[in-house]
């Protein structure tokens, strides 16, 4: 811990994240006239960023930095700040979760803001800039959207499961992730693909779909939406025990949870590209 750190509990830091992303939330719906036309691309032609994702990560970090200058962030535009520093808090930042959404005006992007103590995220928020919508949770205090608690789905199996997924920008990976989604259309009641992992946890949590899973996330992509997820009730993991990661995120609720892991794993879901 650094003398600038500074402890707080997972109710005061939810207090400071809704704060930041809404004011983050409202940056992004402002200028998306302005920043579609200066898009650039990442990983490959289709993973686009554009000028608001670098202009809202950095709007965040410097509104925390304000009010926490000892705390660290890890964002997807920018990196690690705290990477070679021990800090009390993290703070793990999606400026602009579904980029392509927010390119051609779907509203379905959001601001996803969690933070981390000793690697466990105790807080985070989704806010949906385009719709205002949002969702909370703290770590042991429940998931939240506008005073409502989340519980989930009560779907409890798998032929009735409307289930979220979402695809890699790598060519490779995507042909993997169509060959397991051949193989699941067959055994779930539907699939959907909405473009933001934040989101699908989000509406997983409160039952909006049943279930969701993907591969190739990072911890911007799932550190707030995990949160709520879990706090809703349901599982979040990877494959046989091992944390959610890179290879495999799965969140479902413990009815369905078994038969959506058996299933991935039959179709090899995480040993793709």
């Amino acid at each position: 811990m650094t003398a600038e750190s500074v402890a707080s509990t997972p109710g005061e830091l939810l207090a400071l994240a809704v704060r930041v992303a809404r004011d983050a939330s409202a940056t992004a719906r402002r200028m998306r006239d302005e920043a579609i036309t200066d898009v650039q691309t990442k990983s490959t032609d289709t993973d686009v960023v554009t000028a608001a994702d670098k202009a809202v990560e950095r709007q965040v970090v410097e509104a925390l930095r304000r009010e926490r200058p000892g705390d660290g962030v890890l964002g997807e535009e920018y990196g690690d700040s705290a990477a070679s520093v021990a800090v009390a808090v993290r703070w793990i930042l999606d400026p602009i979760d579904g980029t392509v959404n927010y390119l051609y005006g779907l509203p379905q992007y959001a601001v996803s803001l969690a933070a981390e103590v000793d690697g466990v995220v105790v807080a985070g928020v989704v806010c949906n800039a385009a719709t205002g919508d949002e969702w909370t949770a703290t770590l042991g205090g429940g998931a939240w959207r506008g005073g409502r608690r989340l519980t989930g789905s009560a779907r409890t199996t798998l032929d009735q499961t409307l289930l979220a997924t979402g695809f890699g920008y790598d060519a490779a990976r995507r042909a993997h992730q169509g060959r397991v989604v051949a193989g699941l259309i067959t055994q779930v009641r539907d699939i959907r693909r909405f473009g933001a992992a934040a989101l699908d946890l989000c509406m997983a949590a409160e039952g909006s779909v049943d279930a969701y899973f993907e591969t190739g996330l990072n911890p911007w992509d799932h550190a707030a939406g995990g949160l709520v997820a879990e706090e809703a009730g349901l599982r979040v993991s990877g494959l046989d025990g091992a944390p959610a990661d890179q290879r495999m995120l799965i969140a479902a609720p413990p009815a369905i949870f078994p038969a959506l892991h058996d299933a991935l794993a039959e179709l090899h879901a995480a040993s793709g590209p």
